[in-house]
């Protein structure tokens, strides 16, 4: 064989075949987001709300780009020499997430239309950032190598510090914007050297194969091993707004766009989740004694004080709905971490009752930023007052939005919350973590008062005086077809899901990952 013959057959070897069809979800949005950027340049004023219908169907056909693989059996992007070490998988555990990410973004979308035109906001820049930040939230759950992770964290990240900030000559908006920016920059840092750490510890930053070497590291590389791993964790837990990195939530959901505070407690927690989830279960099992038993803690405290701070807030301070959602969300958090942690004493699957519940917190969080975004029209400062007689004024918003609040309590006609609770305090009883299973437990108590007074707000009387300026106001402001399409679809999944409870419970029990 003639040099050149050897040399073609050596580079035949490393070269790696792209299954377009598999990274389709996360393309898709991408590319819609390039090709929004460079229409904005070319569309007169008057024609740019048709990006953002541009945008809408992206999100539309991204998700249901997701239908062909629902096999779960494919990857790409894998090492020539060890073709089970791959960058990307679609398995069951990533398609599930991208529909999460997807369909969550969408909705935003939908929320953010009216938003865009009647605001201070410029609409090419908002929906490429929107795309973009959708698009990295969806690489992450198909992400299998270290590296892919932290750039899918960042590609979900940075745009979503834009969008906080992008109402123009708002204060508010670009104080909690720099919030944002200036701790996840620094969680990230963390996390960064936390990876180098672990690659430095095993040679490799596929999740396989870094879960294989962490099995027989060598003693002098142990400590450094252990100390990579809990580093990494620190970015994945900032996402998630897990106590103490949740110091952003407040400040950050009130400044930024309401359909961005809705996106930021969907999408952004998701993207953490997904990440923990990866590095621990898959990457980092022979850690589990020290992952585990941090990760109890901090669900421990996240959904103790989110509890107690959404507790404090007052009824007639302004933004005291958008802050009460935030804290609600960082109660919710601690719920979610909890069948992670209980991962590290059972087995994997219990992964399920986590993707299960953040499934079911998608979509009823999402439907009441839908109905938070219709009330503040006509008031805004976005106080939980302001709801008070909304059922006289727009009947179907307000049960919506009754039903959305009942099954983040886990109350009924909610069975959908109350069997996503159920499944995850599950998880901590069969895992030994009895002691996070009472917790949960006072915790959801507590978190029903903050609830039901909000619910029951609703349906009280208007104060006179206000009932006739609402009523003209609703008169005033007709409900733009897309916030009524995001409430209506929001509303119409979760009582789908509600109609069939036994669907969360065969979720939560079956197997994501492939075996």
């Amino acid at each position: 064989m003639t040099a050149p013959t050897v040399l073609a057959a050596d580079t035949a070897t490393l070269v790696q075949s792209v299954d377009w069809l598999a990274i389709a979800p996360v393309v898709v949005p991408a590319a819609v987001a390039l090709l929004v950027l460079v229409a904005d340049l070319f569309l007169a004023e008057a024609r740019k709300p048709a990006l953002g219908w541009i945008s809408v169907a992206g999100l539309a056909v991204a998700t249901a780009a997701l239908l062909p693989l629902r096999a779960g059996d494919r990857t790409t992007f894998c090492l020539t020499g060890d073709p089970a070490a791959c960058s990307y998988t679609a398995d069951h555990f990533a398609l599930v997430i991208q529909f999460l990410v997807l369909a969550g973004a969408l909705v935003t979308a939908l929320l953010s239309l009216t938003v865009v035109r009647e605001g201070r906001i410029p609409a090419g820049e908002y929906w490429f950032l929107l795309l973009s930040s959708a698009a990295g939230a969806a690489l992450l759950p198909a992400a299998r190598d270290l590296a892919t992770l932290i750039v899918a964290l960042e590609v979900a990240s940075l745009p979503a510090f834009a969008l906080v900030g992008m109402r123009r000559g708002d204060r508010l908006s670009s104080e909690a914007a720099l919030k944002f920016f200036l701790s996840s920059v620094t969680a990230t840092a963390v996390s960064l050297m936390g990876v180098s750490f672990v690659y430095a510890a095993t040679g490799s930053l596929h999740l396989s194969q870094v879960a294989d070497r962490l099995e027989d590291v060598p003693g002098q590389l142990d400590t450094l091993a252990m100390a990579g791993v809990a580093l990494t964790l620190v970015g994945f837990a900032f996402k998630t707004a897990a106590v103490p990195f949740h110091f952003w939530v407040p400040d950050t959901y009130v400044g930024a766009p309401l359909p961005v505070a809705g996106y930021l407690s969907v999408i952004g927690k998701a993207v953490g989740f997904t990440g923990l989830v990866l590095v621990t279960v898959i990457a980092f099992p022979a850690y589990s004694d020290v992952w585990g038993p941090a990760l109890a803690v901090l669900a421990a405290l996240t959904m103790t004080l989110g509890n107690a701070a959404a507790l404090r807030q007052s009824p007639d301070r302004p933004n005291s709905a958008v802050r009460l959602l935030a804290w609600s969300s960082v109660g919710q958090a601690g719920y979610l971490l909890v069948p992670i942690a209980a991962a590290a004493y059972s087995d994997r699957d219990q992964i399920g009752s986590t993707v299960a519940y953040a499934l079911m917190y998608a979509t009823v969080n999402l439907g009441a930023f839908s109905v938070a975004a219709l009330v503040a029209r006509t008031k805004p400062l976005n106080r939980i007052s302001d709801y008070r007689g909304l059922y006289a004024e727009r009947p179907l918003a307000a049960l919506s939005m009754a039903f959305f609040l009942l099954c983040l309590a886990g109350l009924p006609p909610g069975i959908i919350g109350l069997f996503a609770k159920v499944v995850v305090f599950r998880s901590a009883v069969d895992a030994g973590l009895g002691w996070l299973a009472v917790l949960m437990a006072v915790n959801v108590v507590v978190a029903l008062y903050y609830y039901l007074r909000w619910t029951a707000l609703l349906f009280r009387p208007a104060q006179e005086g206000a009932a006739e300026g609402a009523a003209e106001g609703a008169v005033r402001t007709k409900t733009p077809p897309p916030v009524k399409a995001a409430i209506a679809l929001t509303a119409v999944t979760a009582l789908v899901l509600s109609g069939a409870p036994q669907l969360v419970l065969r979720f939560a029990s079956g197997t994501l990952f492939p075996q």
